[in-house]
């Protein structure tokens, strides 16, 4: 069915950096995906699964360009010349990363490299997996009742080491929520720094693998715990690692449990929340 909706025109030369969410289909936006009906040229993520490449128009080019840790992967200044020598060749190339570019996804680094190079490009964000990833595991990264901050960081830089640019002994204290993108190399690092700044060893964590795809796993665990659960359970990356009491909350709102027959908790936090008060 076609939407009443007008789309911008993806013009030959330009090169579009969007988002392909966080793994499920249904959560690719609106203009990611026309630009998937008329580039020219996809070049795509790892994390970029085949059921969103299928919505590629016929015949266009698909061209990998992932990065996969410990393994052999594409160098981020290839990828950027890539992109500029295609549009300048008159190709509508779309570049399609997984999650929302901008987020740990070196979407900026990519969009200064095309101005350098005076190449008109778009930014088409998306749902990052560590909103969207969570939702899908039952766990809301805010509630009022419990945090009014979140941050999110993520767990190695580009060496590939826990990142020493980030202050964890001011995260642990100012943040009630932590979100940390691929975390698992490096977890008991991680969770060790935490709890050395003051986090709780039975703090709620929980460890979400594969996130909105058909091989979603969630772990819930502590803090403490988090690193050999992890390890027990053989989670796979992509993961998320959320810490904070708002992992409690998947006891009422792990709505893909309840479709699978999980009884689900009212009250998880064990209050009368504001927002349950009956008229």
């Amino acid at each position: 069915m076609e939407l009443p909706l007008q789309f911008p025109p993806f013009e030959p030369g330009t090169v579009w950096l969007a988002g392909a969410g966080p793994g499920d289909p249904g959560l690719l936006t609106l203009l990611a995906a026309h630009a998937l009906r008329t580039a020219d040229v996809v070049v795509y993520d790892a994390l970029v699964s085949v059921e969103i490449l299928a919505l590629a128009a016929p015949g266009m080019v698909l061209e990998f360009a992932g990065k996969r840790g410990g393994k052999p992967s594409a160098k981020q200044p290839d990828i950027s010349r890539r992109l500029i020598q295609l549009a300048r060749e008159g190709w509508r190339v779309l570049r399609l990363k997984g999650g929302d570019p901008l987020i740990f996804g070196r979407g900026a680094e990519e969009a200064l490299a095309l101005v350098a190079a005076q190449v008109p490009f778009r930014i088409i964000p998306a749902i990052s997996a560590g909103i969207g990833g969570l939702a899908y595991a039952g766990i809301p990264i805010t509630h009022r009742d419990i945090n009014s901050a979140v941050t999110l960081v993520t767990g190695h830089d580009a060496s590939g080491i826990v990142p020493d640019s980030v202050d964890w002994p001011a995260l642990a204290k100012g943040s009630p929520v932590i979100v940390v993108y691929m975390a698992m190399k490096h977890l008991p690092l991680i969770a060790e720094r935490l709890m050395a700044a003051g986090r709780r060893a039975d703090e709620p964590v929980a460890v979400v693998s594969k996130a909105t795809t058909p091989r979603q796993r969630v772990l819930e665990t502590t803090l403490g715990s988090c690193a050999a659960d992890a390890g027990a359970a053989a989670l796979e990356p992509p993961a998320l690692v959320v810490v904070g009491q708002v992992v409690k909350l998947r006891a009422g709102l792990d709505w893909l449990g309840a479709l699978a027959g999980r009884v689900l908790v009212a009250d998880p936090l064990g209050r009368q929340s504001r927002s349950d008060i009956a008229s």
